[in-house]
């Protein structure tokens, strides 16, 4: 039985399942490390855009512990937000054959790599980072100062999809040691939803004023410049200058919500704001939809909606900036990649697919192919690269 720990910054809906399917494993003996515990008005003050807690349990069926952050100012985003000087004594404790580390965006991750260390207890590094993401010149050199000084030292690296493994291997990591294990949501979860709302479909429509024959094209997240939400509505005007049959749905809340409300009255967009959904109400959304689109920049390192999406039968749209396009996108097949910040070009790639049918066929292939990024089929992955590492290490 592997020992492994897993240090991640705080609970979030997308993790649990993944935790819990390792833990239920007879070879794993899984402890998860959380460095802070998000409060609804951080989650708010996040994007979001409303103070909330998940209402899906996020905690249960896996060991875990909440770390003391000694941070001044303890929060879930920023390098000194998470300061958890006792994961040494963790490790410890818990006699580990392995340390998973999520992303080093945090200072804590730093501080469990100079303690793994520190007890000769093999790292691996995951992260979905990718070269896309606009840097300066300055900070481009910075990393390529320091970034490799550390991820060399790493014993293993699970990249997300195929351009965070490039990541790695640009800033030194071997190629023999890095690991494609990507993101994944609760399938399972999701999978029952959609069995037992899908014939909810037309009143759903009906209760947002879309029509049997329009085309519902999907927004979901939150609602900050990273996610494009403007190039969204300017998307669906741009489809509705010649064609009446699309109307958009925009799912979440934040900062820009208020921005696109007002755009879309003035310029008279059929776009229904359908507010923040939280996990037992989001499946809905998809299921009104016909196809989801996501313009997000470079800032959006996978894109985890698609994966939901794809679950619920929908083609995905993704700008050539997000992340999960190389990994989930295959054009004419699961959706289209779009170009990033043009929204005249966007409605004219989506107009090549903007028949019910042709969407419909394309989520269907869509939602078979996610079977390769189930929990299931990620734990094994998982397991199977921490295995490798602890043997070579």
């Amino acid at each position: 039985m592997i020992r492994l720990g897993f240090l991640t910054t705080h609970p979030i809906q997308y993790t649990t399942p993944l935790f819990r399917k390792l833990a239920a494993r007879s070879d794993v003996d899984l402890r998860v490390y959380y460095c802070h515990n998000a409060t609804p008005q951080e989650q708010s003050a996040a994007g979001f855009g409303v103070p909330f807690e998940w209402d899906i349990g996020l905690l249960g069926g896996y060991e875990h512990t909440f770390l003391e952050n000694v941070a001044a100012r303890p929060a879930t985003s920023g390098f000194w937000g998470m300061d958890v000087p006792g994961i040494g004594g963790q490790i410890e404790q818990d006699k580990l054959d392995a340390l998973l580390i999520n992303g080093w965006h945090f200072k804590g991750a730093f501080q469990a790599m100079f303690a793994g260390r520190r007890h000769r207890v093999p790292i691996l590094l995951r992260s979905d980072s990718h070269l896309l993401t606009a840097r300066s010149r300055i900070t481009l050199a910075v990393k390529s100062l320091t970034y490799p000084r550390f991820i060399r030292r790493a014993d293993g690296f699970l990249a997300a999809g195929q351009l965070a493994k490039n990541y790695f291997l640009h800033y030194g990591a071997a190629s023999n040691r890095v690991f494609v294990v990507p993101h994944c949501v609760d399938d399972e979860r999701i999978g029952d939803d959609v069995r037992r709302q899908s014939a909810e479909r037309d009143s759903i429509r009906a209760s947002w004023e879309i029509g049997r024959k329009q085309l519902a094209w999907l927004f979901a997240g939150k609602f900050i410049e990273k996610k494009r939400p403007m190039d969204f509505v300017k998307t669906i005007a741009q489809m509705n200058r010649n064609d009446g049959r699309s109307v958009g749905i925009m799912i979440g809340d934040g900062p820009l919500r208020r921005e696109c409300e007002e755009y879309s009255r003035v310029h008279q967009v059929p776009i229904r704001f359908a507010g923040f959904l939280n996990q037992s109400e989001i499946v809905r959304g998809y299921i009104a939809g016909d196809a989801l689109i996501l313009p997000s920049s470079a800032g959006e390192t996978w894109g985890l909606v698609v994966n939901e999406a794809m679950l619920c039968g929908l083609p995905c749209f993704v700008s050539d900036q997000v992340g999960c396009g190389p990994d989930l996108i295959q054009d004419g097949v699961t959706g289209a990649v779009l170009p990033f910040a043009d929204p005249m070009a966007c409605a004219g790639v989506l107009r090549q697919y903007a028949v019910a049918e042709a969407l419909a066929h394309m989520g269907q292939t869509a939602k078979s192919r996610s079977g390769n990024f189930s929990v299931r089929v990620v734990a094994n992955l998982l397991v199977d690269a921490v295995t490798e590492t602890i043997s070579r290490s």
